[in-house]
This record gives structure tokens, sequence and C-alpha cells, in this order.
């Protein structure tokens, strides 16, 4: 008879930096290590360590737990992260990776007042895409919302799949705060997909980035299939511990995050016995 047996798929499971805050870099390294993650991917903010290529080595070197992806400093609060010109960011960004061992630039569409980085954005991305093994991961995003006003504020789009690029990120509690639907994200996706930012939402107008199972997004889902179709990615657990009364509850949630995550991971197959 054949038996049931658990595969885990090559997709590796990673604690995103931007998890641990307000707390900083150098503890969401600690936390990963104690806890299991498969790495860490490193968010580029104001945080001096998470800009230092040399202090990022050093902190992976010391817990064992590699850096698989670094996330292009993106957000309004790094504007002035590694310059003022958004291309000289994602170079750097690149040049991070290569040397710290990560396969994967996260990077955000522009904003919209960003008119001649947005003008460029798609040709530019496959021109840096052309240059290195590094994957471009470009991330869903979502429009701003402010009681009945919505404004776009991403360009070309805040939904990616809009245009062409050779990797995408989806991030569920992007999608979520869009109100799109995630599992029809990854279908646009397709085999482009090469990254995934796995956080729950309830669909509020804010992005809410909740523990994985916490929500109503299909993160279970989204993981099972990524598990039956071979996906050699990575799924990074980017999550909002920012209400967390203490370092314990902060970790727990974590713990209960990465669980979840090896939980759909993992599936069942049947294989002819010995």
């Amino acid at each position: 008879m054949a038996e049931p047996v658990v595969r885990i798929p090559d997709a590796k499971v990673a604690l995103s930096t931007a998890s641990v805050y307000p707390e900083s870099t150098a503890t969401a390294f600690e936390i990963a290590a104690r806890l299991g993650y498969d790495g860490v991917e490193v968010m580029v903010w104001t945080d001096p360590v998470s800009q230092d290529i040399e202090a990022l080595r050093r902190l992976s070197d010391y817990h064992q737990i590699p850096i698989l992806a670094v996330h292009a400093p993106c957000l309004l609060i790094t504007q002035r992260v590694w310059s003022t010109d958004p291309w000289v960011k994602l170079q750097r960004a690149r040049s991070a990776a290569e040397k710290l061992g990560a396969s994967t630039v996260v990077v955000h569409p522009p904003f919209r007042w960003q008119r001649q980085y947005a003008r460029d954005f798609v040709t530019g991305i496959w021109r840096m895409a052309n240059e290195t093994d590094v994957r471009f991961a470009v991330e869903n995003m979502y429009p701003w919302r402010y009681r009945d006003r919505e404004m776009l504020a991403y360009a070309p789009d805040w939904d990616v799949t809009k245009d062409d690029y050779r990797h995408f990120t989806i991030d569920l509690s992007h999608a979520s705060t869009a109100r799109a639907d995630a599992m029809q994200l990854l279908d646009r996706m397709g085999d482009r997909l090469g990254h995934v930012h796995l956080a729950d939402g309830r669909g509020s107008a804010k992005d809410e980035h909740l523990v994985p199972g916490r929500g109503n997004q299909p993160c279970g889902e989204l993981l099972e299939r990524l598990a039956r179709s071979g996906f050699d990615g990575h799924v990074v657990i980017e999550v909002n511990t920012r209400r967390a009364m203490s370092s314990a509850e902060r970790e727990a949630d974590l713990a209960e995050a990465l669980a979840f995550s090896r939980l759909h991971l993992a599936s069942a197959l049947r294989v002819a016995g010995s």
C-alpha cells in the first residue's frame, strides 16, 4: 500500500526585520535564530544597522542565519536613506544583496509624484534585472483611502500585474487593503512569482499586517498552492507586532506565524512503498 508522507517544499520561511519594530534590526536576527526561521529579510530603513552591510554580515555570521532578501528603502520614512535618488537606492540594494548572498531585492512601485522615476520604472527594473542574478521582485501595493475618498498613490499602478516585470512579490496584507482577490493576483503573477510577504488582513483601509490566520485572507490556501506547485522562492513573515505588550508576546506572535507557515507548506503526498 502507498503510505502518506510529508513533503516540505524548497521554499524557505524568513523573518522580515520589520516584524520586530520598534525593536532593532539586531533583535530580529536574534529572534529569527532562536525560533528556527530559515533566514531573514532585511528591511532597509532608518535603523543604521539595516543600512550597514558589514554590520549585517556580522549579525548573520554570529547568529548563523542567512540573509535571504533585502527590502529596498521605498517607504515615506526612508526617502533620504541611501540617497534621495530612487535608482541609487536600488543600485545599493542590489549591491547589498550580492555582497550578503541574498537572492532577492524587494521593491515597491514608485509614488505618483516621483514622475520621472515612475515613467522609467518598468524599463529600468528590466535593465537592472539583466545586470545581476539577484531577483528584483516588485510588490503589489494598494490605493490610499480616507473616509470615502480614494487616492492612487503608486505609479504605474498599485496592481503590479498590470505591467511587465520579471518577478513579483505578493503581499497578502496589501491585497487585503486594496480589497483585491489575493488568489487572482497569484494567478496573474503565475510563474513570475518570486517572493511572498505573508501577513493577514481584514480589509481595513489601513495596511494591517496581522499574524497569518487572524484575518480573512487566504494565507493557508496560498501556501498550500505554492507547496503543490513546487515554489522555490522565499516566504517572508512581515507582520505588525507594535501592539505587543512585551518582548515575550512579540516572540509568541512570530513563533505562531512560523508554525502557521510550516504547517500549510507541508503537503501530504502518497508515494509507492518499497
